[in-house]
């Protein structure tokens, strides 16, 4: 699966790209901040109604894992985080190509799962990828399609309590 990386000129920028690519920033941090409280219905609210959601285990595979149709269909994919005593997640880079109304974008993002199991608690740490579209409704800034690629995951004990 590739995604090609383009670099934006920047110097041509007129304020509603700049809005627009700020919103879209904005709604990939609240997609990991809903993930970390535990809030579904927020979480589901950032996807379009007709949304696809397909999920790459190993990013090397072109088949997806699971493929999720439906922000309706979302919500047992996010309530499954409840499963984990606490998550993090960290948003690194990401490039964004704006087109009006739609965009495409990567975004990369390490995330922390930690699990108890009795007295034993591990950390599970994810390197993702996310392949998304976006588009644009009602004057806010959706995702289409999200891509979810798993490039590795490290499972670890955890110290402490």
């Amino acid at each position: 699966m590739t995604f090609a990386m383009q670099r934006s000129g920047h110097s041509n920028l007129t304020l509603q790209e700049v809005a627009d690519r700020l919103a879209i920033r904005e709604l990939v941090d609240a997609y990991t901040h809903c993930a970390d409280r535990r809030d579904v219905v927020g979480q589901m609210s950032l996807f379009a109604a007709d949304t696809e959601f397909l999920v790459y285990i190993d990013s090397r595979n072109p088949v997806p894992t699971q493929e999720i149709r439906g922000r309706g269909s979302l919500r047992p994919v996010f309530e499954n985080l409840s499963a984990y005593e606490a998550t993090t997640h960290f948003n690194g880079q990401s490039t964004v190509t704006w087109e009006q109304d739609a965009a495409t974008g990567v975004s990369y993002c390490l995330a922390h799962h930690v699990k108890v199991d009795g007295q034993c608690r591990s950390l599970m740490i994810a390197s993702i990828r996310y392949l998304d579209q976006f588009v644009k409704m009602d004057g806010h800034w959706y995702f289409r399609q999200r891509k979810l690629t798993v490039d590795w995951i490290d499972n670890r004990p955890l110290g402490g309590g």
